[in-house]
């Protein structure tokens, strides 16, 4: 449990940065290109960070190809749990668009880790073993020596 308990608070933590990265990338963007250029360079390099501090940091397990491959998948449930509770909370249960946005996302993180958990920590296996443990091919890790 406490292993689990120290993924979780890893998660946000990786997720804490992941957002600071994607806001300063397009702040620094914006003034060279159109918003939605900057923003959708500052998602991509953000959801890239994401994936290595994610594999390295969040579930200490090595990144590779396949993961890298699958890992959008993680912003994809993200957003369809957000888009969905946002759309609940604000049509049937009567919650002022201010605010449903940030109930949606925190709706949203358990999917999110739950699934990118699934992606990046092979065969189920716990990931507080650390990369010693994996038993992936060499060959198909990501940004490795």
């Amino acid at each position: 449990m406490r292993g689990q308990l120290g993924q979780i608070v890893r998660f946000g933590l990786v997720g804490g940065v992941n957002t600071a990265t994607f806001y300063g990338c397009y702040l620094l963007l914006h003034p060279w290109m159109p918003y939605f250029a900057a923003y959708s360079i500052a998602f991509v390099l953000s959801m890239i960070g994401s994936f290595f501090l994610n594999t390295y940091f969040t579930y200490r397990t090595k990144p590779t190809w396949k993961k890298f491959a699958l890992f959008p998948l993680t912003n994809v449930t993200n957003y369809l749990v957000q888009s969905v509770g946002l759309y609940a909370l604000v049509t049937w249960a009567g919650m002022d668009d201010r605010i449903a946005p940030l109930v949606a996302a925190v709706v949203a993180i358990p999917f999110t880790y739950l699934l990118s958990k699934k992606i990046l920590v092979p065969g189920g296996r716990k990931a507080e073993a650390g990369p010693a443990g994996d038993a992936e091919v060499a060959s198909d890790t990501v940004g490795t020596r």
